[in-house]
């Protein structure tokens, strides 16, 4: 078709524009909701209206919508009866205060209910037919097209989900929503819900609740089944948050709802069965509860310890359900138990009210199991509904008053916004009915107690005070499932007071006393330290042992503490123990050992100057100086002694004595040696004609030199003592497990410079003597001098690497051991000849034998 074909439709429709518009222009402007209108199932007028919004019916048949057609209406399935209970709460509370004369006087509450069928579009298109009504509305033309809300408040909804969406419709015009089930914590943010109030109290409390219960038994793996709402989303998200923060672990977190296909179903069942935990978190709501209860028993899935949260755990219907024990055990947390007088005789005493009402002709039926004579009876319904029945006698959920905790809330719910007019109205004996209704700040700043003495109010996010008891699921012997208070939570304690139990009135899964376990790794004893597996949760871990000198003494330690220096751990590594303190003491067989040798070395020595003095007037002991022979004896006996200090504890008195008295004994001892080695030497140069060495070294001078050399060590010493002098010191890095006690030497200037002093005068001994050792005399004392102090150099050269790599007190022993080698050496060497022609060969003992000129012994 051509274009100019096409115009005269075209224009035609055009005009047909044009002249409505013109038209409509010369009307008043009609206000006229979009829509098909929406009616209430339950209504009642009053002076002010309140809004009711619950699942009557709680699913809806699924449809798929085109797009090319309106939508046709929601077909709701599924009749709930505990929706109906709820309902008449409202009602009752209603009631209530039409008939009091303290409460709104004179003023009549009327209502109007809607079945939203658990949809969330069907949720908020009710939330809007309560704000603006269905009436058509005429205005002048300059007027905006705009009333006051219908309703001065709505009590409802369940679930979480429905009221969010509600509340952020609503919340622009500050209409106020009273939820008595929705605990979402996101329903606190007042920024996007600033008129929504609930009077149960928000999940980030029991979301905390359900960790610490968890965390109180001692279950930190633990398996999660939540509602794939945003009740059991943004609950669980908080329950993992906070179990995270107290060492909880998911094993795993799978999300559920009610529509789901059986193979979503299927899938939750084979993760639960593959799992290693023992404990399952709930967090559902008891729509979806039954529907997993039903295929957990099935496949027979007992023997799991479960957690539930208030919206299933305290329902007697998922109680019944539970025929094969899925859930025995189970505990978890509770709105706190109720009474409302009067509310259950006015629940059981309904009547039908209209029975050209479709929803509750249909709630008739169904909690009769009637139908009426319009309707063909069949064989599931022979009997026909008259109207008149009587619940006497009738067990259902409808009878059922075990929620009376959720009933409850309503009531609360309906007092607290009528209070809140009541302050509004400046009700007295009156109200005034003129006054400009603004319920929702009002409410923020009530606080009253009902009848049953229940304080109500709000917190400034328009939440009550959170309490729950927790329950415990006790099977009893008939069948029945007993909902049994074990403890209670309450949030507004200090954190160690919130939760406090009853264990020893615990039933746990499988009827057991005993608490179970559910944990990825076994608790680690002390005396080991957690470590991580890798790619897995921090609740799975494996237990390594502390290293030595570690130790943990407390389970489930995530590191070892070093012991103390002056401690080490036991051989479990849970405690630590004084190390032993290791020193060359006397009891021990080398510190015996050489105690022996001293004191041996010092009778040897002894009994020489014994010898020596019985016949010092022998020519052999007056030979070469006996005063200096007695002194060499003297300083000898000093020597084995002084070894002596070296063993024992060490003590400030003791680090100093012994290094003193070997460096001045020594050095003693190596001066009397130089001395007789220079009166050998000398005494030859003496015999030259014309020599006057004798002259010049003398007794006198002989005595002269030895206090001199002697007096250079002393000095030494002191320097040492009074710079820095030896100190008792503990030495943790020897040994690991012991304490090595030993002496330090404060400066290693000083010891070295007494060794070093003491290596001079030994090397100026053995030059000497060495230069002395082919005189012509018989019995020539140098030979014995020079290999003596042969012995004495190679002792003390050998004593330095031995003395360095010596650990601990093997170290001092070292020490000692040359002290006694070096000293024995000397006297061996010089003395024991003299002392073997003393008593052996006295005939030797002349003085022309010791010039060389008595008879020689045959070669």
């Amino acid at each position: 078709m051509s274009f100019t074909q096409k115009w005269p439709e075209q224009g035609w429709a055009l005009f047909q524009l044009l002249l409505v518009a013109s038209f409509s222009q010369a009307k008043e402007p009609v206000c006229i909701r979009r829509g098909d209108p929406e009616n209430p199932q339950l209504s009642r007028d009053g002076d002010i209206i309140l809004g009711g919004m619950f699942s009557f019916h709680s699913s809806w048949n699924d449809r798929k919508d085109t797009y090319m057609q309106k939508p046709l209406p929601l077909q709701c399935t599924s009749l709930n009866f505990r929706e109906f209970q709820v309902a008449q709460a409202m009602l009752f509370a209603i009631e209530e205060i039409n008939n009091s004369t303290d409460l709104l006087p004179g003023v009549s509450l009327g209502y109007k209910m809607y079945d939203t069928c658990g949809s969330i579009a069907q949720s908020i298109k009710v939330a809007l037919a309560l704000m603006n009504g269905n009436q058509i509305i005429f205005t002048a033309p300059e007027a905006p097209c705009t009333k006051p809300a219908q309703v001065q408040a709505i009590m409802g909804e369940t679930s979480s989900s429905p009221c969010m969406a509600i509340a952020t419709v609503i919340g622009p015009f500050y209409i106020p929503m009273m939820s008595h089930f929705a605990t979402c914590a996101c329903l606190s943010d007042k920024t996007k819900y600033p008129s929504f109030l609930r009077t149960i109290p928000s999940d980030y409390y029991q979301s905390r609740a359900l960790v610490y219960l968890v965390k109180y038994f001692g279950w930190t793996w633990v398996g999660a089944i939540r509602t794939n709402d945003d009740y059991g989303n943004k609950g669980m998200a908080t329950f993992t948050e906070t179990a995270q923060q107290l060492g909880i672990c998911l094993e795993y977190s799978v999300s559920f709802f009610r529509t789901d296909p059986y193979e979503k179903i299927q899938k939750i069942i084979d993760i639960i069965k593959a799992s290693t935990s023992k404990v399952i978190v709930g967090f559902l709501s008891h729509f979806d509860m039954d529907v997993l209860l039903h295929e957990f028993s099935l496949n027979n899935l007992t023997g799991y310890q479960w957690v539930g949260s208030e919206s299933w755990i305290f329902d007697s219907q998922t109680a019944e359900m539970d025929i094969h024990h899925i859930l025995d055990g189970a505990i978890g947390l509770s709105i706190p138990k109720s009474h409302v007088t009067g509310l259950k005789e006015f629940m059981l005493n309904v009547k039908l009210l209209n029975s050209s009402n479709d929803l509750f002709t249909e709630f008739w039926e169904a909690l009769f199991n009637c139908k009426f004579k319009e309707l063909k009876s069949t064989a599931e319904n022979p009997r026909e509904c008259t109207g008149h029945e009587d619940l006497t006698g009738v067990k259902n959920s409808f009878t059922d008053m075990s929620l009376m905790p959720i009933f409850n809330n309503v009531y609360k719910g309906v007092y607290a916004v009528a209070h809140a007019l009541h302050n509004i109205l400046n009700c007295n004996k009156t109200c005034e009915k003129n006054v400009q209704l603004d319920p929702f700040m009002r409410i923020l700043k009530i606080y009253f107690k009902t009848k049953e003495g229940d304080e109500v109010y709000f917190d400034e996010n328009g939440d009550p005070a959170a309490k729950y008891e927790i329950i415990n699921w006790q099977p009893r012997k008939n069948g029945i499932v007993e909902f049994v208070t074990v403890g209670l939570y309450d949030a507004s304690l200090s954190p160690g007071k919130q939760l406090t139990l009853q264990n020893n009135s615990l039933i746990w899964a499988r009827n057991s006393k005993q608490v179970p376990v559910s944990v990825c790794s076994e608790k680690c004893p002390p005396g080991t330290r957690k470590v991580l597996q890798k790619g897995r949760p921090v609740c799975c871990y494996d237990c390594i042992r502390c290293a030595e000198g570690e130790i943990s003494n407390t389970t489930d330690s995530v590191t070892c503490l070093r012991c103390p220096p002056e401690f080490w751990s036991n051989e479990r590594r849970d405690t630590c123990i004084k190390k032993e303190a290791v020193f060359l003491s006397y009891e021990e067989i080398m510190g015996a050992l050489l105690t022996a040798a001293s004191l041996f070395g010092t009778c040897m020595t002894t009994g020489v100057a014994l010898i020596f003095f019985k016949y010092r007037k022998t020519p052999i002991v007056r030979a070469n100086n006996s005063e200096l022979s007695f002194l060499l004896l003297f300083s000898l006996t000093l020597c084995f002694l002084c070894s002596l200090t070296f063993i024992g504890q060490p003590s400030e008195w003791s680090c100093m004595l012994r290094h003193v008295a070997f460096g001045i004994t020594f050095v003693l001892c190596i001066s009397c040696v130089l001395g007789k080695t220079m009166v050998v030497l000398m005494a030859f140069r003496a015999t030259r004609p014309g020599s006057n060495v004798q002259k010049w070294f003398g007794p006198t001078q002989q005595r002269l030199c030895v206090t001199s050399f002697t007096l250079i060590q002393v000095i030494i010493c002191i320097i040492w003592l009074t710079v820095s002098p030896p100190f008792p010191f503990k030495n943790f890095k020897e040994f690991k497990d012991k304490i090595t006690l030993e002496c330090a030497l404060g400066t290693s200037v000083g010891y070295w410079a007494v060794l070093g002093y003491i290596g001079l005068l030994s090397v100026l001994c053995f030059i000497f003597a060495f230069l002395a050792r082919k005189l012509p005399d018989n019995f020539n004392e140098a030979k014995f001098i020079t290999f003596s102090m042969l012995i004495f150099c190679a002792v003390w050269i050998t004593f330095i690497p031995a003395y360095v790599s010596s650990p601990g007190k093997f170290s001092v022993a070292v020490e000692i051991f040359a002290i006694l080698a070096s000293s024995f050496g000397l006297l061996i060497c010089i003395f024991f000849p003299k002392c073997y022609i003393i008593l052996l060969k006295p005939e030797k003992n002349t003085k022309k034998n010791m010039m060389g000129k008595g008879p020689r012994s045959p070669s």
